[in-house]
Order: C-alpha cells, then structure tokens, then sequence
C-alpha cells in the first residue's frame, strides 16, 4: 500500500492516479471526506485528518509500503517557518512510528541550505527529520514550478501586465510542469533507491520575458514586463495579499536565487518533458502556442 498526501493539489493528484492506473494499493490523505470521495470511487482507500497529527498520521501509514510527503502551503499562519517544523515534526514522528520503509518527499531546489532560503527553509528541515527516522529518502527538488504563472493571470488580464521578481527577466531558468513532478514521485515509489537520495527535476528553460510573451499570445494581448526591484519586493507581496511574515520570507528566497546560493546539488538529474504552452494552455483554457 502507498499513502499519498496532497491529493488535492497537482502533485500529490497525479502520484495517485498513477499508481491506482497501475493496480497499486493506494490511501489518500484528505482534510475533508468529502473530497475523499471522488477517489474512493476510483478505489483508494481514504483518512481523513491533519498532517500535523501525528496520532492520525502514524496509524494511516501503518503497514504502507511508501509514502509521498510534503509541506502543505499555509500562508494564513502568523509565522511560517514555526508551521513547518510543526507540520514536520508530526510527519516524522508519524514515519517513524510506523516503520515506513520510504518516503518520497516533495522538497525544492535549496533545500540544502539551512537559512536564507525563505519558505523553502521548512523543506531543509523536514528532510533532515525524515532522514533520521531511519526510512530511504527520495527527496525530489524541483525548481521553479510552471504552474506559478497562474499569479500573473490577475495582473495580465487586468492590467497587461507581467510583474518579474527574479533578477533578470532575460535569464533562461528552467521551468517544471507539476504533473512532471507527480509523475516522477510515483515512479520513486515504485523503484525505491537502495539508500537515501536527492533528485533534482528540471523542465524546460525560459525565461522571465518569453514566459511573458507565451501568456501574452494565450491571452490574446501583448504584455509589458515589470521588473520589481529587490528593495520593494517585500511592499509588492504584501500588496498582493500576503502578511508581512509570508513576504518577507518569499523576499528572501528571491534574494537567494538572485544571489546564486539556491541551485541544484543533487545527487543526480531528471528532465522533465512537459512545455510551458501545454500549462499555459491549461491555466488559460487556450490552445497550446509554441
């Protein structure tokens, strides 16, 4: 049996269908039964509660063969990194409880810094958390994630425009499709390593500008990059809803790409397939553009 959290975001959605397509055992991890449902129909079984119980989660992952982690975003908390340890100490406890033989974890890009890193400072911690309950690691970090062009559909369709944060808008950064994660986070269940690894997952290279141009086109209108400099990207996060905390600790990721501390140092490489114009198309309910 595999346990799969997330299952109601993109990556998690797709590790599980995966593996129920290939006649697996699989337990999804909801907080609400209701969205349960649609995949005990596809025959998964279902629990329903908190990856910060350790309680519930230990006694849902007794017997499982592997597990796919993660830290589910909470920007609603008053301090972010506290919610992660929190969230991870639970999740580790609970591995270890049960005796899970692996684990693969949605990690980042980063993830082996131990500081200023920003959010991604939490994904450093739990893999460490999880190394030291004793079960085989596949830590999967990804980089930048395609689907984070859906921020910039509100600004593009009301304002033609395209807001950049990273530090140059002209700079080819690769570029991972979601489902290329999923997909990639059930084959790591299926053939684990024989001991702890980390993966780093790329996509497609673009950059700030070309990404801006492919929206453009499914939108059917041009748009004009903004570059917001770094000393003002802490008052844009937070004009763009987000608490002081939340948008100072994505400013200081930012910094850190910009910088060139975050960056791949994994054990080995996965490309991801997946083009920009098949996501594009998906966020914009458009054809795909090349």
């Amino acid at each position: 049996m595999f346990v799969i959290s997330g299952v109601t975001g993109h990556v998690g959605s797709v590790a599980a269908r995966e593996l129920i397509a290939q006649k697996k055992a699989v337990k999804v991890i909801v907080r609400d039964a209701a969205k349960g449902a649609a995949w005990a129909q596809q025959g998964a079984q279902t629990a329903v509660g908190s990856l910060d119980d350790a309680a519930f989660l230990g006694a849902a992952l007794k017997g499982a063969e592997g597990f796919f982690a993660l830290l589910p975003p909470n920007f609603t908390v008053p301090d972010l990194y506290a919610a992660q340890v929190k969230t991870a100490d639970a999740i580790a406890a609970a591995v270890k409880a049960a005796g899970v033989p692996r684990v693969v974890l949605l990690s980042s890009v980063g993830a082996d810094l131990p500081s200023g890193t920003g959010p991604i400072k939490g994904l450093h911690y739990l893999e460490n958390a999880l190394r030291a309950t004793g079960t085989v690691l596949t830590a999967i970090r990804p980089g930048y994630f395609q689907e984070n062009l859906a921020n910039s559909l509100a600004p593009a369709r009301q304002a033609g425009i395209f807001p950049n944060l990273m530090a140059s808008a002209d700079y080819p950064v690769p570029m991972i499709a979601t489902k290329d994660i999923g997909e990639l986070a059930a084959q790591s269940l299926l053939n684990a390593p024989a001991k702890s690894q980390v993966v780093d997952l790329h996509g497609p290279a673009y950059t700030v500008r070309q990404a801006a141009q492919m929206l453009g086109r499914a939108l059917g209108r041009e748009l004009k990059v903004v570059d917001v400099p770094a000393a003002q990207h802490v008052d844009a996060l937070m004009k763009a809803g987000f608490s002081r905390n939340i948008a100072e600790s994505f400013a200081e990721m930012y910094g850190g790409f910009a910088q060139g501390r975050i960056k791949p140092c994994g054990d080995l490489l996965v490309q991801g397939k997946t083009e920009l114009s098949e996501v594009i198309a998906g966020l914009t309910g458009t054809a795909a553009h090349a």
